[in-house]
């Protein structure tokens, strides 16, 4: 990675926190309004949950694939392409009104994905060493912030004026990151290489055949030959891809490097990080909302809900802060440990107890605190550990593997309260809750674990195994 003390030009790092904001807030917007959706759509519940379901899944697939887009054709110019694209299927899911076409909008806006990896990449290749730590850290953080300020701001607007607004809001922050892109810098950090299709393909499939069945676990249940024929399927192509990109001369993922032990062990991490996150964001608005006759919940509405989740989220804007700054010191491995080890105390205190207001805000801003310190320092790992040419695809499959962990969190703790649901009230039993945040807890510590295994800094700066030929740098084209 070069060293060279670069001055991108100012507001470079705002056009990028705007542009990742749009997508972050779009991953739970519109969980508030699923059921307002229906009506208004005049759909079932079951269709409707495709609008979160198709939006996850093209986010998950594309992500690597404009990561690696990046990498040979410039990150600048794919992350206009990556705004213009999620902002195009706001658009089109706020003025249609047949479910299906807002489904189709909402995989359009899943390259938005892309942002994160492509902004970590230009941060790599242009931001003075001093600044990048810092500067990866408040974009990873706004992963967690973003899906928590998600639920409130679908709240506030279901709540205030329609479900539209959630579209119309994407799309205006992604027009306004559009029109600021110009102004980042260019980079010089292209490699040649054509498009691998076949691996993309198969990454496709892959992906998309568990995250199906992670949704559907709720409905069918988690021992469903469904279920465990998609994941089954799933991983077998996973395994046949992985073979592939081992023989394919210009890869979409370079399984060389990401089978370095500092990728390795961050993955992990990333992935456990990402199941304790999600769960807890479903977890504290259902606790919230259930009724008080349960005799744990709140009785609150989406707003409120989403409301007790704001401390949580502006600490963990200023943990990413502290994320960077204890990178820079002591390497990412530190804040990633510590990070997943305070969360887990917060899940764990939760776990105990979670039966008034203000310990829910306490312990969540415990839990989202940790939360922050680990997304911020993960990018920075990942950064540290690949050369320059190959920082959008392997921060894009870091970020795939977090979309991974978060839906299987989610999954779980929604068919832990589904499949305690009383026969009298209808409702979650408490227990249901205490077991979810303990497996929240549970992952959190192994996260630990898996971060404490990452080697010492500087295992991972040896140049990419890969023929020279396959890595000439290109005259940028920005």
């Amino acid at each position: 990675m070069s060293t060279d003390v670069k001055s991108p030009p100012k507001g470079s790092l705002l056009v990028m926190a705007l542009a990742a904001t749009a997508y972050a807030l779009a991953q739970t917007a519109v969980v508030p309004a699923m059921t307002g959706m229906a009506k208004a759509l005049h759909t079932s519940s079951a269709n409707v949950t495709w609008v979160l379901t198709g939006y996850l899944v093209a986010a998950a697939i594309l992500t690597p694939v404009m990561g690696r887009l990046g990498d040979m054709f410039g990150k600048r110019r794919m992350l206009l392409i990556a705004l213009l694209l999620f902002g195009g299927g706001a658009v089109v899911a706020a003025v249609v009104g047949n479910v299906w076409l807002v489904v189709a909008a909402r995989v359009l806006q899943g390259a938005g994905g892309g942002i994160f990896p492509l902004c970590y990449g230009i941060i790599s290749d242009d931001f003075p060493p001093h600044r990048r730590p810092g500067a990866l850290g408040l974009i990873s953080a706004i992963v967690g912030i973003g899906a928590g300020a998600g639920l409130l701001l679908g709240g506030l607007l279901i709540d205030h004026t329609s479900y539209h607004w959630i579209f119309w809001s994407g799309a205006i922050m992604a027009a306004l990151a559009a029109l600021g892109v110009r102004t980042l810098p260019a980079g010089d950090n292209h490699v040649a290489g054509k498009v691998d299709y076949i691996g993309a393909a198969l990454l496709a499939v892959g992906v998309t055949a568990p995250l199906i069945a992670l949704t559907k676990t709720a409905a069918w249940g988690w021992t469903d030959a469904r279920v465990l024929g998609l994941i089954a399927a799933g991983l077998v192509v996973l395994a046949l891809f992985g073979l592939f990109e081992q023989r394919v001369r210009e890869p979409l993922v370079d399984m060389a490097v990401l089978g370095r032990p500092v990728v390795i062990a961050t993955n992990v991490a990333t992935l456990l990080a990402g199941f304790a996150m999600f769960g807890a964001f479903v977890l504290i608005p259902q606790i919230a909302e259930t009724p008080k006759s349960s005799g744990y919940g709140f009785g609150m509405d989406a707003t409120k809900a989403g409301l007790l989740l704001l401390p949580a989220c502006l600490l963990m804007l200023l943990a990413g802060g502290v994320s960077g700054r204890l990178s820079m010191k002591f390497g990412g491995k530190v804040p990633l440990a510590l990070g997943v080890l305070i969360a887990a105390v917060g899940l764990a205190l939760l776990a105990v107890q979670h039966g008034s207001v203000t310990t829910i805000v306490i312990y969540s801003v415990v839990v989202f605190a940790g939360i922050g310190l680990a997304l911020a320092a993960m990018p920075n790992l990942i950064v540290d550990a690949v050369p320059p040419s190959m920082t959008g695809q392997a921060t894009g499959v870091n970020a795939l593997i977090r979309s991974l962990g978060s839906s299987i969190g989610s999954q779980v703790a929604a068919t832990l309260l589904a499949g305690s649901v009383a026969a009298k009230t209808l409702l979650p039993t408490d227990r249901a809750f205490t077991e979810a945040f303990t497996i929240g807890a549970v992952a959190s510590v192994v996260a630990g674990a898996a971060a404490l295994l990452i080697p010492r800094a500087g295992a991972g700066q040896a140049e990419p195994v890969r023929d020279a030929a396959t890595l000439t740098a290109v005259p940028s084209g920005d």
